[in-house]
């Protein structure tokens, strides 16, 4: 299925979940990544996440398309490479 992630993590926490998110999806922009993922591998990857958050304070977003739907993304202004000034 297709995944968009999208946090909002503590200055402290952003760095451990910018890693683990690059090891199952595609860095889009500063805090949003996208790719392909199996339910296996969603789990995996929520198991991941939640293990690095503080349930108190950060919060991240998960979007998921069935398999044989399409996501359309549109893009509007200038098209930037994704960042690597992330922490």
């Amino acid at each position: 299925m297709h995944v968009i992630v999208v946090y909002d993590t503590a200055a402290k926490r952003n760095p451990r979940i910018l890693r683990t998110c690059r090891k199952y999806l595609h860095h889009v922009q500063r805090s949003v990544f996208e790719g392909q993922l199996t339910p296996a591998q969603l789990r995996m990857f929520q198991a991941a996440v939640e293990d690095a958050l503080d349930l108190s304070y950060d919060n991240v977003l998960v979007y998921t398309f069935p398999p044989g739907t399409s996501p359309q993304r549109l893009e509007w202004g200038a098209t930037k490479p994704a960042p690597t000034d992330v922490l």
